[in-house]
C-alpha cells in the first residue's frame, strides 16, 4: 500500500520493526486477527491482504442475514471489476451539473471521514465491501484502513447487540445463532475451505521448504491430498461425528484435521518422519484456535510420531475404525504387504481408502489360488480424481475404496470348500471303481 495524498508517508513500508497491520473481526465473540499489510514478492507465496479479504467475504456471505449483508453492500465478485478498477480519465467536454451523491468518485472517497462510510450505499453508490476492494486495487493504504475500520464497526454492532434492559445479561452473539442453524450437510463447504486454508497457510506455509527434504523414490516421499479430494472422500465414506478415522502416514495431518473439522469425528494420524510430524502438531493446535474464532465445532484429534507397523495405538484403534486412509502412492511393495495383516482386525463394513490398491487385480476372479489372500475380505472399487487433487502431480489419477465384506467372502469361500469336498468325493469314488474293476 501507499498514501496517494502524501508520497512522503512511510507508514506502509516494510519496516521490520514496525510492520503496517490491520485487524479483522471474526464471527465468534472476542475473536479477531491481525494481518500484515504487505504483498508477497512471489505471487505463489502467502498474501495476507488477499487472506483478509477472503475471510471477510466468507463471514459476510455465510454468517450474516440478508438484512445484515445489505449494510456492507453486494459481494464484489469478478463481475464488479469494472466498478472496482481506477476511474477513467475525465472527459474534456463539459458535463451538466450533478448532485453531490453522483460526483463522489474513488479518488474523493479518501477524503471522507470514517462516519461517512455509513452513507456509501445511498449517497455515493460505493458500498463498504466495494470500497475495500477499490482500495486494494488502487493500493490506497489510508482508504483501505478507513474502509476496514467501518466494516469492523458494523460487524461489532452485529456481534454485540445492546440489551434494552440494563439489568439483563447481554444478548447472545447473533452470528453464533447462524452456526447453530446450519443443518445437513452441516458446515458449508466454503466456510470449511476458508478455515482449512487459513490454518494451512499459518502452520504449513512457513515450513514448505523443509518438508520437501526427503529421500526420493522411497516410502517417505512427502505428498498431500488436496482439500477438495479429501472433501469428496469424506462424503463418499459417510464419516460422521460418531465415526473413527485413521490416517496411516498422515504427513502434516491436513486430512486428519479436515476430517475432524468437516464431520466432528474422532481423527487419528501417525507419521514416521520427524519434520512433517512436528508441523502436524502445529496444525492440530492451530485448527482448534481457528475453529473457536469461526465458532464451529471440531472433533477430537490424536497424533502420533512413529512407525505405523510397530505402533500399539494403531493396533488398538484398527478394530474400532470406520475409515482408514493410506496414501500409499509411493509405498514400497514390502510396506503395502506388511500393512495387509492389520486390516484383518477391521470390523465389517469398515473402509480403507488408498492411492494404490491392496489387491492384485481389481477385475480378477477369486479362485482357489487367491481365496486365502488377506485382501480377499475386501470389496474394491476404483474412483477417478481430477487434476489438482494431489500435490505430487498436475494430472488426474485413481484412488481405491476397499470395503470389508466378510459375509460375501464367507459365501465365496464356502462355495470353494463345497466344490473341494465334492471333487474329493468324486475322486474317492473313482478310485474305488478302478480298484473293483468297475
Amino acid at each position: 500500500f501507499r498514501n496517494p495524498a502524501n508520497p512522503n508517508d512511510r507508514s506502509f513500508d516494510a519496516d521490520p520493526d514496525n510492520y503496517p497491520v490491520a485487524e479483522l473481526e471474526y464471527p465468534n465473540t472476542s475473536a479477531k486477527e491481525r494481518f500484515i499489510l504487505l504483498a508477497p514478492k512471489d505471487k505463489d507465496h502467502y498474501n495476507p491482504i488477499m487472506d483478509l479479504e477472503k475471510s471477510l467475504m466468507t463471514i459476510v456471505e455465510f454468517y450474516l442475514t440478508p438484512t445484515q449483508q445489505a449494510l456492507f453492500g453486494p459481494l464484489p465478485h469478478e463481475s464488479f471489476t469494472d466498478v472496482d478498477s481506477p476511474p477513467s480519465s475525465p472527459s474534456p467536454s463539459p458535463s451538466p451539473p450533478q448532485s453531490r451523491a453522483s460526483t463522489v468518485s474513488a479518488t474523493s472517497i479518501e477524503d471522507l471521514p470514517i462516519d461517512a462510510f455509513a452513507i456509501f450505499d445511498t449517497a455515493t453508490h460505493v458500498p463498504l465491501l466495494r470500497a475495500l476492494r477499490r482500495a486494494i486495487n488502487l493500493q490506497d493504504g489510508p482508504l483501505f484502513l478507513r474502509a476496514l475500520d467501518a466494516i469492523n464497526a458494523k460487524l461489532r454492532s452485529i456481534k454485540y447487540p445492546i440489551s434494552t434492559d440494563p439489568f439483563e445479561p447481554p444478548p447472545p452473539n447473533p452470528l453464533m445463532n447462524v452456526v447453530e442453524s446450519w443443518t445437513e450437510p452441516g458446515l458449508p463447504k466454503p466456510v470449511l475451505m476458508r478455515v482449512i486454508d487459513e490454518n494451512y497457510q499459518r502452520a504449513v506455509g512457513p515450513n514448505v521448504k523443509t518438508l520437501k527434504k526427503y529421500e526420493a523414490f522411497s516410502s517417505t516421499v512427502y505428498g498431500e491430498l488436496m482439500p477438495n479430494l479429501t472433501h469428496e472422500i469424506i462424503r463418499l465414506t459417510q464419516l460422521r461425528e460418531e465415526s473413527l478415522f485413521l490416517d496411516l502416514g498422515s504427513g502434516v495431518a491436513n486430512v486428519v484435521v479436515q476430517a475432524a473439522l468437516q464431520t466432528g469425528c474422532t481423527a487419528y494420524g501417525i507419521e514416521l518422519m520427524p519434520q512433517p510430524a512436528r508441523v502436524a502438531r502445529d496444525m492440530a493446535e492451530q485448527v482448534k484456535i481457528r475453529a473457536r474464532m469461526w465458532g464451529i465445532d471440531i472433533g477430537e484429534i490424536e497424533l502420533e510420531e512413529g512407525d505405523m507397523l510397530k505402533s500399539r495405538r494403531v493396533d488398538e484403534l484398527m478394530s474400532k475404525a470406520d475409515v482408514v486412509l493410506v496414501d500409499n502412492k509411493v509405498f514400497e511393495e514390502s510396506l503395502n504387504e506388511a500393512l495387509k495383516p492389520k486390516f484383518l482386525d477391521l470390523k465389517e463394513g469398515a473402509i480403507v481408502i488408498s492411492l494404490a490398491p491392496f489387491v492384485s487385480s481389481l477385475n480378477a476372479r477369486m479362485t482357489e489360488r487367491n481365496v486365502d489372500d488377506i485382501s480377499a475380505i475386501f470389496e474394491v472399487s476404483e474412483r477417478q480424481y481430477h487434476s489438482g487433487s494431489v500435490s505430487w502431480g498436475n494430472s488426474g489419477g485413481c484412488y481405491y475404496v476397499h470395503r470389508v465384506d466378510r459375509v460375501g467372502y464367507a459365501r465365496i469361500r464356502e462355495r470353494f470348500e463345497s466344490a473341494r469336498m465334492s471333487m474329493g468325493s468324486r475322486s474317492r469314488s473313482s478310485r474305488r471303481r478302478i480298484q473293483t474293476g468297475q
